[in-house]
């Protein structure tokens, strides 16, 4: 295996950065946008579709596989990879979102966290040990540390404590990685501290002393004014080492990812386009659009004209408006094939712009257009 991160250019007036991840299953080139296929599967689309899109990885949800179709089904097909029929890489979260997302089904000790299944009420305990082996049956590329995702707003001293627990965790998760790693898998700290910026450091430093392959930010698009966002974002990436991967949990929103570029990010995931596409909101080089709106049942002209996806060539608003409002899967596909199609255009006249040092100027553009 060559170098797992290569950072090849920073741009010229930001901290925007071009770089280049290594795994067995391919590169991926960065900045780069994930596809959400939280079952193993991106909502309406195969395999197929994702290569023809060029997605160059995807994310998939330890929680929700563990629960269904277990781990055991998962491991008898030979991992994640064979399962699903996909050969690019997959990175995986470490459930600890969705768990800590459960409310009252959920309890949180030192060790772990006791929780009962949205499925079917079944009691289920992670701890960082198992959420790390859950992972290493997946035989996925990229896994992430167990920890604990707090809130917004949070108290300072509920927060510090949610620091120290997520950096024991971090520990553990680390030690059982070692155990059994042949390096195919890598394994990213995830950096908590909510909006607090000496919690934020506190954080970063604990999860560098431990040595992780990537640095996550978490606990950011949780519900926080953008302007916090962007201030917690500025502030911990200066302090993020250049020569590890940088990766945004769940931002997906077109211009916030021009912005959190801007800040020196390298990866990204979100349910945002995918969900969107199955509620019928549209982007496009021009803003967002609904088709569901009345004044698109007799437009003939394509979604977009900038766009080269295999909804835009084929079909117009007119009948992408007449799927939708007969209740057509189709509307949902295609939806979905153009909506990730942007995205992951999107990411790749980010890189462009880096690469030819116009970063500042295409993102004035884009940002005229989109919200024109």
């Amino acid at each position: 295996m060559s170098t797992f991160f290569k950072l090849i250019k920073k741009s010229r007036n930001t901290k925007a950065r071009l770089g280049e991840i290594n795994t067995s299953h391919g590169k991926i080139n960065t900045p780069i946008f994930m596809p959400v296929g939280t079952q193993g599967s991106v909502k309406s689309l195969t395999a197929e579709d994702m290569s023809n899109l060029e997605a160059e990885i995807i994310l998939a949800n330890t929680y929700h596989l563990y629960l269904r179709p277990g781990l055991e089904v998962i491991k008898k097909a030979g991992g994640l990879h064979k399962f699903i029929n996909y050969n690019r890489p997959i990175l995986t979260d470490s459930g600890g979102f969705q768990v800590f997302s459960l409310g009252d089904l959920r309890k949180i000790d030192k060790n772990g966290v006791k929780f009962s299944s949205h499925i079917d009420g079944s009691l289920h305990y992670f701890t960082p040990e198992k959420v790390i082996e859950i992972q290493r049956v997946f035989g996925i590329d990229i896994m992430m540390c167990f920890d604990e995702c707090v809130k917004y707003p949070a108290e300072y001293k509920y927060v510090k404590e949610s620091v120290d627990l997520t950096t024991s965790w971090a520990k553990r998760c680390k030690q059982e990685f070692l155990k059994g790693n042949d390096g195919s898998q890598f394994l990213f700290g995830i950096i908590q501290g909510g909006m607090y910026n000496d919690l934020r450091r506190k954080s970063l430093n604990d999860l560098l002393e431990i040595e992780f392959d990537g640095y996550a930010i978490g606990g950011l698009s949780v519900g926080e004014p953008k302007q916090e966002m962007y201030q917690v974002l500025n502030f911990i990436t200066d302090f993020m080492p250049q020569d590890k991967p940088r990766y945004f949990m769940g931002l997906g929103s077109p211009l916030d990812m021009w912005g959190a570029v801007e800040e020196g990010v390298d990866m990204f995931d979100c349910v945002m386009p995918t969900r969107n596409a199955r509620n019928g909101t549209l982007f496009t080089s021009q803003g967002k659009i609904n088709i569901k709106n009345a004044r698109f049942k007799s437009d003939f002209e394509k979604l977009d004209t900038e766009c080269f996806c295999y909804t835009c060539r084929n079909h117009s608003k007119a009948y992408l408006h007449h799927l939708f409002r007969a209740g057509e899967l189709t509307a949902l596909r295609l939806n979905t094939l153009h909506n990730l199609y942007f995205m992951i255009n999107l990411m790749s006249k980010i890189r462009k712009s880096i690469f030819e040092d116009k970063f500042l100027e295409e993102k004035k553009i884009f940002f005229l257009k989109y919200s024109s």
